[in-house]
């Protein structure tokens, strides 16, 4: 199969993806940056969706012409909605890739606590508005700490229990898991031919070490200066979710290296949670019903 070979994927390895259109949330910077990058190189047409459009303008200028920019802020579902509308045509290749990390408390405009809003919420949204557009598939990217994240079905805002920054990051990145999951459920249930598929970058260095608004900043910051993967090896996970032709749905993708902290991007495992069918189909429910967002299936 084409994840036992010994040689390194690269970005070199991406079949060629001209004709084809990506749309890439939060690549004006890190992981999102590198996979618009690499995906332009690769002959794809890119969509920049992203937050700070003055940011993306000048990333779509060094992209060229293959690029274009549409402002989305996933901690507001009016302005989900709105990028969502200004897509035209077909998208061949979503990729769920904006996020944010261990944030002090905080509350969207929608009144979501924010780490789940961005992270997941938003995402999701997104996800339903273009999924009449949809052609290939579908990446989401998680973490590492979805393994130590717990789903609270009652209470995923944190509206009742004592909010904890980390608590509410690792939960955020199980509902992302839990999302691509349930969607490839519901494309094999519906004989769709697209695919849900996920990644995680492993440890990169990528501009999220540095938001926690903490001494933690410090810590963590040093850790990735000593021992992170350049943000170009870690979006490597996200590119083979979102380009290599035979890989089947469902697939998760992180390095292969000492605890998937760096390496050669291949199918990995995550926690016996983020499988779990009921809690996946009741994420999914309770999703629908925070954002008002339905899927054409």
């Amino acid at each position: 199969m084409f994840w036992s070979s010994p040689a390194p994927w690269t970005t070199g390895d991406i079949p060629p993806q001209h004709g084809r259109t990506a749309v890439v949330t939060g690549a004006t910077s890190g992981l999102g940056l590198e996979t618009a990058r690499a995906l332009v190189r690769a002959g794809a047409r890119v969509v920049l969706a992203v937050r700070d459009t003055t940011a993306g303008e000048e990333i779509a200028r060094e992209l060229g012409g293959a690029a274009s920019v549409h402002r989305l802020d996933l901690a507001d579902l009016t302005s989900v909605r709105e990028c969502a509308a200004s897509i035209d045509g077909p998208v061949d290749v979503l990729v769920n890739n904006a996020g944010v990390m261990a944030l002090p408390r905080a509350r969207t405009t929608d009144g979501f606590e924010m780490q789940l809003a961005v992270n997941f919420l938003g995402h999701f949204a997104l996800t339903g508005l273009l999924a009449d557009r949809i052609t290939d598939r579908v990446v989401t990217l998680s973490s590492q700490m979805h393994r130590l994240g717990r789903i609270d079905l009652d209470d995923l805002n944190f509206e009742r229990r004592r909010y904890e920054r980390w608590a509410a990051y690792c939960q955020s990145k199980l509902a992302c898991l839990m999302f691509a999951y349930e969607l490839e459920h519901r494309f094999v249930a519906a004989g769709s031919r697209l695919r849900s598929t996920a990644a995680h970058p492993g440890f990169a260095s990528t501009n999220l070490q540095g938001r926690t608004e903490s001494f933690q900043d410090t810590v963590v910051g040093l850790a990735t200066r000593v021992v992170a993967q350049p943000a170009a090896a870690g979006a490597l996970p996200t590119l083979f979710a979102a380009t290599v032709t035979d890989l089947p749905g469902g697939a998760y993708i992180g390095p292969d290296g000492f605890a998937e902290g760096r390496g050669n991007p291949r199918p990995v495992g995550s926690s016996a949670a983020s499988h779990d069918r009921r809690v996946q189909r009741a994420l999914w429910e309770r999703a629908e019903e925070l954002t008002k967002v339905g899927f054409p299936m």
